[in-house]
């Protein structure tokens, strides 16, 4: 007997990353099946941005908080009673299945299927961006996720990379497959191209890795066009470089905008499990450079120029081959676009619409 789609669903999500696009993409592709979407939100309040996001998603109903995410500083009585609280959630709710976008909570007492979706991880970030094992003080964090993601009835990843790494890190797990992470074509479009390069992220993010970018800049004959956060959290500096314009944190309607012009995006990422700016970028037809990562090509495929992270020449020397030769720049800008169109959000929708099912079934046969 074929399992109905799920009535109603309870998913988690931080507000403070990308897993909050990636949440509201989800949602809406789930409307379709008739599917009721209760989000947990942690980490940060909500933005004044992020609520007029949610206005109209009419299948969508959000409960806040700002309880700590598990990577963050000391977060483990926060933890718990982010634990008790959504526990009483789904007792409140009554969902038929609970959609967890952080880990360590997968092996609370549920009795209901449990999804686990691994978007990153630290241990996996620290190998890719510092080239070594996560120092000791993670061993908590790691003995915390490895629970939680072996508790789980199925572990999802957007990437075959990211789920070969959670699978050595944490593994073995009960069960698991990869969804593509996907956006909504509808938000970007291919508008008239300038001659300037785009990037986005905070500055300081090693793993985004954009501080390369905007250090070889001067080297470029194009301007360099940098949206997100240019203020280090620490020290409360910003950085100052020549042929770089720091444009700050953008709506996502600006994003678009700029997308739409920029003629290259470039993201010499260390580690990026999926990334949905390049996604973002490919679907607004940028030719697109990105960091050489075992996810990034499973991805990309020919549809990007890779560059080593660590070698700035590398980057500089592909950026501005691409500036000089109109003619490459416009076959990658068309590859991008072919490919992005096999990770736009409805696919998305069906493949956790099917993972859902299974588990729903699995469990009324159990």
């Amino acid at each position: 007997m074929e399992a109905h789609h799920p009535s109603k669903i309870l998913m988690t999500a931080d507000t403070v990353g990308g897993v909050w696009n990636y949440s509201l993409e989800l949602v809406r592709a789930l409307a379709p099946f008739g599917t009721q979407v209760v989000l947990a939100t942690m980490g940060a309040p909500l933005r004044e941005e992020q609520r007029e996001q949610i206005e109209d998603i009419s299948n969508l109903t959000v409960h806040e908080s700002d309880y700590k995410l598990e990577w963050m500083d000391d977060p483990w009585a926060d933890l718990e009673k982010a634990g008790e609280w959504l526990l009483k959630l789904k007792d409140e709710v009554q969902p038929d299945v609970v959609h967890l976008n952080g880990m360590v909570h997968g092996n609370l007492d549920w009795g209901i299927p449990v999804v686990v979706v691994v978007h990153s991880c630290v241990m996996s970030w620290w190998r890719a961006v510092k080239g070594e094992d996560a120092p000791k003080e993670w061993d908590r964090y790691k003995e915390r996720v490895t629970r939680g993601l072996q508790a789980a009835d199925m572990v999802v990843a957007p990437t075959q990379a990211m789920l070969h790494q959670a699978q050595e890190l944490y593994g073995p797990f009960k069960s698991s497959t990869v969804v593509y992470n996907g956006r909504g074509q509808y938000s970007f479009q291919f508008g008239k191209k300038e001659p300037f390069v785009f990037s986005m992220g905070r500055v300081w993010d090693e793993a985004k890795n954009i501080a390369t970018l905007a250090h070889i800049a001067a080297d470029l004959p194009w301007p360099v066009y940098i949206a997100g956060e240019d203020k280090h959290p620490a020290t409360g500096k910003t950085m100052e470089l020549e042929n770089v314009h720091f444009l700050g944190q953008l709506s996502e309607k600006e994003v678009s905008d700029w997308l739409s012009r920029a003629s290259i995006y470039a993201l010499p990422a260390k580690y990026e499990p999926f990334g949905l700016t390049i996604l973002e970028a490919a679907m607004s037809g940028c030719a697109l450079v990105v960091g050489k990562t075992e996810s990034l090509a499973e991805v990309w495929g020919n549809a990007a120029k890779y560059v080593d992270p660590n070698s700035a020449d590398e980057l500089r020397d592909t950026v501005a081959d691409l500036i000089e030769d109109e003619f490459a720049r416009n076959i990658m800008a068309m590859r991008a676009i072919k490919r992005s169109h096999g990770y736009t959000s409805d696919p998305m929708g069906q493949d956790y619409d099917h993972v859902y099912r299974q588990l729903m079934k699995a469990s009324i046969t159990a």
